[in-house]
């Protein structure tokens, strides 16, 4: 890399771990969890944390199209808003990492708190997560990936790029900018008054905080690497963002990121693996994590209970890796991030996701009904 970009790329660096630092924390904190989210509706008929989940989205929203509309950032340039529409990885991507997590305990995020946290089984999740998406990147499983469900076969070709704006801003008779604006302050202000407007919401302050920092901090995610670590290359004289996988702009996600964390410790010495925005958000989070479960008393050892539930965990952990890159992203990754540049590939993803861990959800129930039975 030309020595005037390394500034740039530390900087976005150091930026991502300060933020994934933050967002450990307050995800352990408030003890937001997306598999979490689905599993209190889907038993218990509490929407608390999902409204926090919806929350997040919203604030991500707002303040993501904001950037858009002032010209700060350009949503084209990122891995959501292509105009190839991938329909079927996204659907069946969705669907995988939603079993995966269920049966994981939790999604990427969730499985990085829990190791800050001092779960042991949380570290053999992530491990074989990361692994799975590895080779589902570059890998044996890359083939089904590429051959069957992103093939140009099963992929939609749009006219344009993929996000809500994109495609309705001309039926609108708007221009992009304010159609991003205009859109996304709807979309934000539905989700809102669904989440605030529930009395139910507010008996845990702890969800609103989680909403609103969290959201914030994916907003803040994309300032950092679509406007700090925008530039050209001097060599290629094009323009990319500095210090990310993609070399696109990027805010949180932690499937594809847990992959190159993996592949950075096994390639250490390699002067050709470094320390990304992606792999720098993955560590923030897991000791951010542990700075609030040390600060206050709250990590303590977890372990498998018996081979059975290991097994269980490794076979979500490799779903989720599998799962997750296929679908370009997991419940934080296209579920927040994604969703917040209106992708209609992300709000399949996340559909598919939530129909993926209900599914597993009832379906486990059923089994033990049937058993006790």
């Amino acid at each position: 890399m030309p020595q005037e970009l390394q500034g740039i790329a530390s900087t976005v660096v150091w930026w991502g771990f300060g933020l994934g630092l933050i967002f450990g924390f307050f995800a352990n904190k408030t003890n937001f969890c997306t598999m979490g989210a689905i599993s209190d509706v889907v038993n218990m008929g509490d929407w608390g944390r999902m409204r926090a989940w919806l929350l997040t989205i919203a604030v991500a929203i707002l303040g993501t199209n904001y950037l858009a509309y002032s010209g700060t950032i350009n949503l084209a340039n990122t891995i959501y808003t292509g105009q190839n529409l991938p329909w079927l990885a996204h659907i069946v991507g969705g669907l995988i990492f939603g079993i995966g997590m269920t049966l994981a305990s939790g999604c990427g995020n969730k499985t990085l708190v829990r190791v800050g946290g001092g779960n042991l089984k949380a570290v053999v999740v992530f491990i074989y997560m990361a692994y799975a998406a590895n080779v589902t990147l570059r890998g044996i499983f890359a083939v089904p990936r590429t051959e069957w469900l992103q093939h140009p076969s099963v992929t939609i070709n749009l006219p344009t790029h993929q996000t809500l704006p994109y495609l309705l801003h001309q039926s609108l008779g708007m221009e992009l900018p304010m159609a991003e604006l205009t859109i996304g302050i709807l979309l934000a202000a539905a989700l809102m008054a669904f989440v605030l407007f529930s009395k139910s919401f507010w008996e845990n302050k702890e969800n609103f905080i989680a909403g609103i920092v969290l959201g914030s901090i994916v907003v803040a995610g994309w300032y950092i690497t679509g406007k700090l670590g925008w530039a050209e290359n001097p060599e290629t004289l094009t323009e990319m963002a500095i210090g990310t996988n993609s070399k696109l702009a990027e805010s949180f996600s932690f499937v594809a990121p847990a992959g190159y964390t993996l592949e950075l410790w096994s390639l250490w010495t390699d002067t050709g693996t470094v320390v990304s925005w992606g792999i720098a958000t993955v560590f923030g989070v897991g000791i951010g994590s542990f700075l609030y479960a040390i600060a206050t008393k709250a990590f303590r050892w977890e372990h498998f209970v018996s081979a059975q539930d290991m097994f269980r965990h490794i076979i979500g952990g490799i779903m989720m890796g599998f799962g997750g890159v296929t679908a370009m992203g997991c419940t934080v990754g296209q579920g927040i991030t994604g969703f917040s540049t209106l992708s209609i590939g992300a709000i399949i993803t996340f559909i598919a996701i939530v129909i993926g861990a209900t599914a597993t959800m009832k379906y486990e129930y059923w089994r033990m009904m049937r058993e006790e039975g």
